[in-house]
């Protein structure tokens, strides 16, 4: 079968290389994929923002599954497309990845089908966003409504932070995202991801993960796309993790599916871990970034095989997916100047020598220049690495760390922290 990855970054890097993999595949295209990639893949020049053209591509290259990395391509509609022509495609509905597009209306789901999370408010212009401000206490959290490439919330430690930062979303600061704001109580706990497989009808757990959102050592300083990431989360225990399963996701699931709006691909539901148990923050539509890393390290059959049988729907026909016991963690290089303006073109060597200590290393921003990797984006490389405790991953992801020549880039020292403390 031949198989369409769109994306370029560190995501899909790490879905290339398990679905090169697969004893199904015959062809992997990637677009427009990334240095990394092209080890995996044949990358093509298509913008996957060009729906038209992505359709045209796979039709013309007889592509049997497209893999849709990015959140926007799903948002803009470009499944329904491809499902009007008869190919087979893995992620949501336009409709189905409002939960994603729209933090509205997910909260209004949540409030319809008694689906724990944070009480909130709905404001289309900012003087009644300003009026509720009171009733939420502090901090508070305020959010663009729609896509903010992760950049639309504002947790606001005093008034004058909450006003400014709706004003900042109405005058336009995050595009047509902050035509709406959701305003939000803060929620008290530990943070966690869950991810599930859901074909519709059918929905099924795959795996956890806790990142790293902050620049910093101790999680400090602005937040980015993620500095780092483990799996499994411990701290998401068997039974909080069957509560949100059976309060939260499948909930969801059904409420899409009796709407007429089946939501069909991964379901990355991000939780709070409070003392009244598992509630939703928020969902994304598509495989995170840097967790897909880790599940993908973890991750044991063929993952070809569950994403066409989403496709297909038809998930219940395999058995569940299977994970290895072991932790996997990965370390984001970034370029200096991240999260504020990259410094691209810095020099990137010692690839093959970071991974002869047995680490993988999924490139995001990357880009060959005159025969030469090269940093093109804010978050670069993705070192990855596996042991049997997150402190002997961590230690593991270090060493290889250590072992690339990047001048100008930078990481974390500390991922998994808090979960090393834990272990004692």
């Amino acid at each position: 079968m031949n198989v369409l990855l769109l994306g370029s970054g560190g995501r899909e890097h790490a879905l290339a290389w398990k679905l090169a993999q697969s004893r199904r595949l015959t062809k992997l295209y990637a677009a427009p994929g990334n240095p990394g990639i092209a080890a995996h893949a044949e990358c093509v020049a298509l913008d996957h923002g060009h729906l038209d053209a992505v359709v045209a591509f796979a039709r013309d290259h007889d592509v049997g599954l497209v893999v849709v990395g990015p959140e926007q391509p799903l948002v803009d509609g470009l499944t329904d497309l491809l499902i009007a022509e008869g190919i087979l495609v893995f992620g949501p509905t336009a409709a189905a990845a409002r939960l994603e597009g729209s933090k509205g209306f997910t909260k209004d789901l949540c409030a319809r089908e008694g689906i724990p999370t944070a009480a909130y408010g709905r404001f289309a212009d900012a003087g009644a966003a300003r009026a509720a401000l009171p009733g939420f206490g502090l901090p508070v959290v305020i959010k663009a409504d729609g896509l903010a490439a992760g950049k639309g919330v504002v947790i606001a430690e005093t008034p004058a932070q909450a006003e400014a930062a709706i004003a900042g979303m109405f005058a336009g600061a995050h595009g047509g995202a902050g035509a709406e704001v959701v305003i939000e109580a803060f929620l008290q706990g530990e943070e966690a991801s869950l991810f599930a497989l859901t074909d519709g009808e059918t929905v099924v757990p795959f795996g956890s993960a806790q990142d790293h959102k902050r620049v910093g050592d101790g999680d400090t300083g602005p937040n980015t796309g993620g500095m780092g990431a483990y799996s499994p989360a411990p701290v998401l225990t068997a039974a909080l993790q069957a509560r949100a399963m059976a309060e939260i996701v499948v909930p969801t699931v059904r409420a899409m599916a009796a709407a007429g709006t089946p939501y069909a691909g991964i379901l990355y539901a991000g939780l709070m871990l409070t003392a009244d148990g598992p509630e939703l923050i928020e969902y994304n539509a598509r495989f995170g970034d840097p967790e897909a890393q880790v599940l993908m390290m973890r991750l044991e059959g063929d993952l070809l095989d569950l994403l066409l049988a989403v496709a297909e729907r038809r998930l219940a026909s395999l058995p569940s997916p299977a994970f290895a016991a072991h932790t996997a963690l990965t370390v984001v290089m970034a370029a200096r100047g991240y999260p504020g303006t990259p410094e691209k073109g810095g020099a990137i060597g010692g690839i093959a020598a970071a991974e002869a200590t047995g680490a993988r290393i999924f490139q995001a921003g990357t880009a060959m220049r005159h025969g030469a990797l090269v940093a093109s984006g804010g978050r670069v490389l993705n070192v990855t690495a596996t042991g049997a405790t997150v402190a002997a991953a961590q230690a593991a992801a270090y060493r290889a760390v250590d072992r690339i020549d990047f001048p100008t880039g930078f990481c974390r020292r500390d991922i998994g922290w808090r979960e090393i403390a834990r272990e004692g």
